[in-house]
């Protein structure tokens, strides 16, 4: 046994310590240097949004069909979880000395710095956030291993200097790091969304939508109220961290196959005549009986208002509109002008930030990955050919026009009611055709037509009841829509991606 090989290695858990706190250190470090440059540049942010981006669409419709809304904290979580481990590793490889910690260090930075690069909204200073990770992790990784190789000696017992020494140095650059990531936040949360939302004072739409009738929803059943609150409205995207952008700040370009190109201010956009309009999204992600659909008074410019100010040439086929973080929609120029809304409110208030504050698209009849940029900064007019968006270079959709579909919200699958007159209630949209007839049935029996309830507009759900007479006993209710054209939802079932998906929801309880 080499006891002098033994004597010259880090201790198990020093040698953690050391892996994890210069871990930390970097990121702290990229974190704050990027609050004064750019946050999306902060490496943890920067790696996380570029494997959202290169992750295979697949993985990604399992993360939401799992996780839902969650998902990117799960992505956040797993992160963390993932660079806590390569720390240990790190330290326990390098019990013999720094240099293989220090190389992994490098490594990451680099990762980082790639990250930075290939970021849409990034520049090439902003790698300085990752430089910063890279120097400061590979400097502490070095520093705290040299501190935690003194070794106690006879003359230098456990509790002597050495020990003290590397102590100290650790709790100072554990207070360094929380030092620096507060900071960093705080920096980075200079731009005060909020006030610049308040600032923009009360929308009142020139033009408002119809009061919704009281018949409109069957709440007091289980279905939805026909209004969604801005907190309860599904957000479906791939940002980690929402952007920070002030309507004051805020300009929108639209150019390409136009007349004349536009820039707007958010100021522009405000003095424009405001209409008001009651919409229904959906969501692509979304499976058969899936939540992600809500609907809001959308408060905003008609694009075509707009689009006639710059002159739409002939030939132009979609609309390429921009995010300000790099993400990319295309849109059938067709229905940009023919029911199209440069949104600002919903609600009666200004959109709320994670909803695109100061400003987004919101095109009826079409899924959200090709009709609703949010903190849309560009609008470029050109063919299909020209650009590809985001998601049709996964493979996605190109026009994704919203499928009929329908849900049952009560009972709830698994549920016990009571035997006779069972109410079942839920929802329908086929946006913008409209809903004009959902049907019930229990155990694969007739179909029953339900209730509708009172209509709003064809870019609009519809709420629906009927009542079954059920014996005791397990039951298994299905339904079906049929829309204003006269088609009558397929029983086939398909997927979400790559347009929307089919089939027809059910839900199974007991009656008893």
């Amino acid at each position: 046994m080499d006891s002098q090989g033994d004597a010259r290695r880090l201790p198990f858990f020093r040698s953690a310590v050391v892996g994890v706190l210069a871990v930390a250190a970097a990121l702290a470090a990229g974190h704050l240097v990027a609050s004064v440059l750019n946050p999306s540049a902060s490496p943890f942010f920067a790696v996380g949004s570029t494997a959202i981006d290169l992750t295979p669409t697949d993985l990604k419709e399992f993360a939401v069909r799992q996780f839902g809304t969650n998902d990117k904290l799960v992505l956040l979580t797993g992160m963390a979880v993932v660079l806590l481990v390569f720390a240990v590793i790190a330290g326990l490889l390098s019990r013999r000395g720094p240099r293989p910690g220090m190389v992994l260090a490098v490594m990451l930075g680099g990762l980082g710095i790639a990250a930075v690069l290939a970021r849409p909204d990034t520049s090439f200073v902003d790698i300085l956030a990752p430089g910063a990770s890279l120097v400061v992790g590979a400097g502490v990784f070095y520093m705290l291993h040299t501190r935690a190789s003194h070794k106690d000696t006879v003359d230098t017992p456990a509790e002597g200097p050495s020990r003290r020494q590397f102590l100290y140095t650790s709790a100072g650059v554990a207070v360094g790091v929380g030092v620096a990531g507060v900071g960093g936040q705080l920096i980075a949360d200079r731009v005060n969304i909020e006030d610049s939302r308040t600032a923009v004072g009360s929308l009142v739409a020139a033009e408002q939508a119809p009061a919704i009738p009281s018949d409109a929803d069957f709440a007091q059943l289980g279905t939805p109220r026909f209004l969604t609150s801005n907190r309860d409205f599904y957000r479906v995207d791939t940002l980690l961290n929402v952007p920070r952008l002030r309507a004051e700040d805020y300009v929108l370009r639209i150019h390409g196959a136009v007349d004349k190109e536009l820039t707007l201010r958010f100021a522009d956009i405000r003095r424009m005549r405001l209409v008001e309009r009651t919409i229904t999204m959906t969501c692509v992600s979304n499976e058969v009986g899936g939540p992600y659909v809500s609907t809001s008074n959308f408060i905003g410019v008609p694009l075509r208002d707009i689009l006639d100010q710059a002159g739409v040439k002939p030939g132009a086929e979609q609309l390429f509109s921009t995010s300000v973080d790099g993400w990319t929609a295309g849109t059938p120029v067709a229905d940009v002008l023919d029911r199209g809304l440069l949104a600002i409110g919903m609600n009666g208030e200004p959109l709320p930030a994670e909803h695109g504050f100061p400003a987004r698209m919101v095109v009826p009849g079409l899924y959200g990955f090709v009709s609703a940029t949010k903190w849309v900064v560009d609008m470029e007019f050109n063919k299909f050919a020209d650009k590809q968006a985001y998601w049709l270079k996964r493979g996605w959709g190109r026009t994704a026009p919203i499928k009929t579909q329908c849900r049952i919200d009560s009972p709830n699958g698994f549920a016990t009611v009571r035997p006779g007159k069972v109410t079942v209630a839920g929802v329908a949209w086929a946006q913008p055709r409209g809903i004009a007839k959902v049907e019930v049935r229990a155990d694969n029996g007739p179909w029953t037509p339900a209730t509708l309830a009172t209509d709003v507009n064809p870019n609009t759900w519809r709420m629906w009841q009927a009542q079954l007479d059920l014996a005791p006993g397990l039951h298994t209710v299905e339904c079906r829509a049929t829309d204003k054209s006269g088609y009558t939802q397929t029983d086939q079932r398909v997927a979400p991606i790559p347009d929307g998906a089919t089939g027809w929801h059910s839900t199974t309880f007991t009656s008893g």
